[in-house]
């Protein structure tokens, strides 16, 4: 029996520091995940010139699914994959760390290559991604294993896919399979503009609801069109049983059936926010799967998230840094 069976874009991030002048000249809004062709993408890397880049496996769920696996659950993820050296790259980082992923299945051509996620890091910490999601767009329900789904203890869904009308058709699906079998569900929004450009693709993902869901204020904000945390979190308490709202530096709001909880943050100086919502999520599935209190959980995701802000980077250096974080 699996502990997490997950869904998202393949994505090969590609971290480098740049300046406001920078995005401002590309017509960048800072802070935001902005989809890019291929011919952008090529044109953004030509710009960026010789500063240093560094590469990681990456993509939302991929990032919460490495930090699940490497605190103790046994996981599988699903994505697509072209065979080329982001694709490559991908597989074996994910298969070395003891995750099941979907194997390469696309040819590689110019038109057609494995996601990749350009992710510029301004001097205050704040990241600003261009995303070209390549074949990761094409997510089909034949890479899904729905015996998996309904064996596995939960089912996690990025809200990335909803950018993408096959991707969220497959995800759609492997809900309802989860729903049939009693299999838990958990997505999280994954920024605001898959709530202001795909909201009928998370609608649909959706469905009538799941048991837990992730996003941080602005998103929860953008859901309800309200500038009022305690509207958009009783809008947002019904299409969830239970709702992890994270606060940046304050911390994290838990809601749930039993009640209300306002769990502080860690105080660390951030180098580079990217990957804190996907290490949030991973940490704290790791805990309450392994027994822990919501509150306890969202105590544990919280020191995940802060660590990992203070290196540049969605994921921790190696699984040993990840069991360090357990108390």
């Amino acid at each position: 029996m699996l502990d997490l069976y997950a869904l998202g874009n393949a994505l090969v991030d590609t971290d480098v520091e740049v300046d406001d002048a920078f995005l401002s000249e590309q017509g960048l809004a800072k802070g935001l995940m902005t989809l890019v062709g291929t011919p952008q993408m090529a044109n953004l890397v030509t710009r960026l010139g010789d500063r240093p880049m560094r590469k990681a496996s990456g993509g939302s769920a991929a990032n919460t699914i490495f930090a699940a696996q490497a605190l103790g659950l046994s996981s599988s993820y699903v994505c697509k994959l072209a065979d080329d050296h982001n694709g490559h790259h991908f597989y074996t980082e994910m298969t070395s760390a003891g995750i099941s992923t979907s194997p390469i299945s696309e040819p590689a051509t110019d038109d057609r290559r494995s996601g990749q996620c350009l992710v510029m890091v301004t001097p205050d910490a704040q990241r600003t991604m261009c995303t070209n999601l390549g074949v990761s767009s094409e997510l089909d329900q034949d890479l899904v294993n729905v015996e998996e789904i309904q064996s596995a203890r939960c089912l996690y869904i990025e809200g990335y896919l909803a950018a993408s009308e096959l991707s969220s058709a497959t995800a759609s699906f492997s809900r309802q399979s989860a729903n049939e079998a009693g299999t838990g569900v958990a997505l999280t929004l994954s920024d605001v503009s898959m709530i202001n450009f795909c909201r009928d693709g998370l609608n649909q993902i959706l469905g009538n609801g799941v048991e837990t869901l992730f996003c941080n204020s602005d998103e929860a904000l953008a859901w309800a069109n309200t500038d009022r945390l305690d509207v958009a979190i009783a809008e947002l308490r019904d299409i969830a049983k239970e709702l992890f709202v994270t606060l940046g530096a304050s911390g994290a709001q838990v809601i749930n059936a039993e009640g209300a909880w306002h769990v502080q943050g860690e105080s660390v100086k951030p180098l580079d926010t990217n990957g804190a919502g996907d290490i949030f999520a991973g940490a704290c599935l790791a805990a309450k799967l392994q027994g822990a209190s919501s509150s306890d959980a969202a105590k544990f995701a919280n020191r995940a998230a802060a660590k990992v802000i203070t290196q540049f980077g969605a994921r921790l250096p190696s699984v040993a840094d990840y069991q360090a974080l357990k108390p």
